[in-house]
C-alpha cells in the first residue's frame, strides 16, 4: 500500500467551479503534430480553482499574500477528521471530535468528498462548510491550518465572516480537497501552492503521507 495519498483534485475544463469564476483553460499553443518543434501550452485560471490555498489577502485588505505563507504551516503533522451526516459544521461538532492534544493542522472530511468521488461536474451550492462559531473555535484552539473538501470553507450565500475570522487570525485555509476514502487519523501533510507574488490565493498540490507506526516526525 502506498504511503502517499493524493488529496488534490484534477484540474480540467469540465470541473466544478465557483459561480462566475474564470475557471480554467489549458490551450495548446504549439504542437509537434502541426509541425512545430515542440509542444507547448498556456494556462489561464482562477487562483481559487480546485485544490487551493486562501491567503489572508483574500478577505483582509492588507493581509499576507500567498508567497509569504510559511512552509512550516503547510508541511507537518495533520489530523483528518471524518464528519458524516451533517449539513453544517458548528463549534459543538468540532468540540466533539476529541482532537489529539496540540493539533495545529486539521482537515475535515465530509459528505462533500462524495461529489469528487462521483465526479460531479456541476457546482453544488449545498456543500458542507463551517459556521462563524466554528471558525472562532478553530482560532481559539490554536489551529494554524484548516482544510475542507469542497470549494469554500464558508456556506454558500453566507456572509464572509467565517473567512475573515480565520484569515484575520492568520489561519491558512486549504479548500477543494478530495478526502474520499481517507480514514480519520494522523498523517503528514505536504501542501505546496504556486508561489504567485502578491496573490490572494493559489492552486496547490496536496498529499498526505501515512506515518508508519512508531515513527516520529517534526513538530505538530
Amino acid at each position: 500500500m502506498s504511503q502517499i495519498i493524493d488529496i488534490s483534485v484534477s484540474l480540467h475544463s469540465n470541473m466544478p467551479i465557483w459561480p462566475n469564476s474564470a475557471g480554467i483553460q489549458l490551450t495548446q499553443t504549439m504542437s509537434i503534430e502541426r509541425k512545430d518543434p515542440f509542444n507547448n501550452s498556456s494556462l489561464t485560471c482562477d487562483v481559487h480553482i480546485g485544490t487551493h490555498i486562501d491567503a489572508p489577502r483574500h478577505f483582509i485588505k492588507d493581509g499576507t499574500s500567498i508567497e509569504h505563507i510559511s512552509l512550516d504551516t503547510l508541511i507537518g503533522q495533520v489530523f483528518v477528521a471524518y464528519i458524516p451526516g451533517v449539513n453544517i459544521i458548528t463549534a459543538e461538532i468540532l468540540s466533539d471530535l476529541s482532537l489529539p492534544l496540540g493539533t495545529k493542522r486539521l482537515l475535515l472530511r465530509t459528505s462533500n468528498s462524495v461529489l469528487w468521488e462521483k465526479e460531479i461536474t456541476n457546482f453544488s451550492s449545498e456543500y458542507v462548510a463551517l459556521t462563524n462559531d466554528a471558525a472562532k473555535w478553530i482560532v481559539e484552539h490554536g489551529i494554524r491550518l484548516i482544510g475542507i473538501d469542497y470549494l469554500s470553507i464558508q456556506c454558500y450565500n453566507d456572509n464572509p465572516e467565517t473567512h475573515k475570522i480565520l484569515l484575520g487570525a492568520g489561519v491558512i485555509i486549504l479548500e477543494g480537497l478530495n478526502l474520499a476514502n481517507v480514514a480519520s487519523g494522523e498523517y503528514e501533510l505536504i501542501c505546496l501552492p504556486l508561489k504567485l507574488v502578491g496573490s490572494d490565493g493559489a492552486p496547490a498540490r496536496a498529499v498526505l503521507r501515512r506515518i508508519p507506526e512508531g515513527e516520529l516526525i517534526y513538530e505538530k
